[in-house]
């Protein structure tokens, strides 16, 4: 068995030249011409090697032809690294040199079962990248399609052009710094998709990506902090990656784009909390570098989410047959949903790919160099996350002693506080008791629905406010909307610090 270390990044097919010119002047040798290669990929009529993450495949090459077992494995912002059986093949399956125990037995189950499901023919150009001894990178440009014919005759076909960075010799971060070096000049974005998951969803005929939500917490009491820390940075990352890729391929501003975007923005929120929950065990200029750069980042996006939240949970919501002025209410919808589509073209504008995947590889090259010492090392996990989460705690209960106003600026800092205090609770939910985190959690969760609600009215009535100085005709029906909100306001807003206080004043769940 062999441990292929690689970093995969999409490029549009319009870079290829550049991509080219840049090799030529970097320290890279090209290795003989491009060739192009045929593979077949096998699996059961019901997919029971996908299911079980393995890729079987066969490519022709020239005259020779070579059989591959493939296991799928997490990959983050482009880098993966997979274990993978290759040798020459004369016809017959024959998995004797796996030496995995599961995978073989698996193989060797559902030998009699292959049958070609799709296969992928591209134009493979290599490069090899060696600018000093114990450093050798093979770079390797694929352009081509994704193929597969249905039982019923309909053919269906996907592009491929992407980059391949394949480690030699080094570590796996010379391959991010390869890549960063490279997107410093091109449009590079990390690819977590092999060519085999393409194939398979083309078979499934699956939808265009659908935005991508925060996964649950991996950690165990037994990692270090950087081990957790990295860990759960990691999640994040594949949730941006994830979005702004899923964003991208969609060629209008429609809404799953800004859900996207949306989803996006949760990623960067949900790291810089992370930031700032672990900041005691990582260097000050890596916190305050990163907590800015992922700030600027979320905030490129604008007011795309503050205007749907208006359009479709407070303007759709209100019943005005009979009360309100009518025309006043037509020149309100008009003039939210053109500045809710100005918002979201905004927010498409700003989805610079190629801004997205040079902050994606540095964070995670950033993130791959995170040294950690022996006093980090000793350090208890769950010991740390309970001191951590307490001090969230205490600087909720000042943020709520300090909201007794209702004041609404007040109120927004509580809203904060409370949303970084459930980001930490959901990072260190795997060490404490399960039932009780999921009470506290789903307590929280409420808090901040209505805290949320709140925020948007106070966000609502000034923008109204705006609104109507620019066209007073406007004027009838903002004081419509806000007066249908406004008793659920009024009720919410004297219950929220009643509610919140046993959060920050009860019992812990950690």
């Amino acid at each position: 068995m062999s441990c292929e270390i690689e970093l995969k990044l999409a490029l549009p097919h319009g870079a290829l030249p550049a991509l080219r010119r840049h090799l030529r002047a970097a320290p890279a040798t090209r290795l003989g011409n491009a060739v192009t290669l045929d593979n077949t990929y096998y699996d059961t009529p019901a997919l029971q090697l996908k299911a079980h993450k393995v890729a079987v495949r066969i490519r022709r090459q020239g005259r020779r032809t070579l059989q591959t077992v493939k296991c799928a494995t997490l990959s983050s912002g482009g880098l993966s690294q997979r274990p993978e059986w290759e040798q020459d093949h004369d016809g017959a399956f024959d998995f004797s040199a796996v030496d995995d125990p599961a995978t073989r037995r698996l193989l060797e189950r559902h030998r009699d079962a292959l049958v070609p499901v799709f296969t992928t023919r591209f134009r493979r150009e290599t490069w090899r990248h060696s600018p000093r001894e114990g450093l050798a990178i093979l770079l390797m440009i694929d352009t081509g399609e994704v193929v597969l014919s249905t039982p019923e005759g309909v053919e269906r076909r996907a592009p491929i052009c992407e980059l391949e960075l394949e480690l030699e010799q080094g570590q796996p971060a010379d391959l991010l710094e390869l890549a960063c070096a490279l997107a410093q000049d091109l449009p590079l974005m990390p690819a977590d998709l092999s060519k085999a998951e393409r194939g398979y969803r083309l078979f499934r005929d699956a939808p265009p990506p659908a935005p991508c939500r925060s996964e649950p917490s991996t950690i165990a009491a037994g990692d270090s902090l950087i081990g957790a820390f990295r860990n759960l940075a990691l999640a994040c990352v594949r949730q941006w990656q994830a979005n702004a890729t899923a964003a991208s391929a969609h060629t209008s501003p429609d809404e799953i784009l800004s859900e996207c975007i949306h989803q996006l923005r949760v990623s960067q929120r949900r790291l810089r909390a992370l930031l700032k929950i672990f900041a005691p065990a990582l260097p000050a200029g890596f916190v305050a570098t990163w907590n800015a750069r992922l700030r600027d980042n979320a905030n490129r996006f604008g007011d795309a989410r503050d205007l749907d939240v208006f359009c479709a949970e407070l303007l759709a919501t209100v019943r005005t047959e009979g009360l309100a002025d009518a025309d006043a209410m037509a020149l309100l919808t008009r003039t939210a949903e053109n500045a809710r589509i100005d918002a979201r073209h905004r927010s498409a504008h700003a989805l610079d790919i190629a801004a997205q995947g040079r902050l994606l590889l540095e964070f995670t090259l950033a993130l791959e160099r995170l040294a950690s010492n022996s006093l980090l090392e000793a350090a208890d996990l769950r010991t740390f996350a309970r001191l951590r989460l307490e001090r969230l705690r205490k600087r909720g209960r000042r943020q709520l002693d300090a909201a007794a106003t209702r004041e609404p600026a007040a109120l927004h800092a509580l809203r904060i506080g409370f949303k970084q205090l459930r980001y930490g609770v959901e990072f260190f939910a795997p060490l404490f008791p399960a039932k009780v985190v999921k009470r506290y959690q789903e307590r929280l969760a409420c808090a901040q629905t209505t805290l949320g609600f709140l925020q948007d009215v106070d966000t609502a009535r000034a923008r109204l406010a705006q609104w109507t100085a620019a066209q007073p005709a406007i004027a009838p029906a903002a004081a419509f909307v806000l007066g249908w909100h406004a008793p659920r306001y009024t009720r919410l807003r004297e219950r929220v610090i009643r509610n919140c206080h046993p959060l920050v004043h009860g019992r812990r769940p950690w």
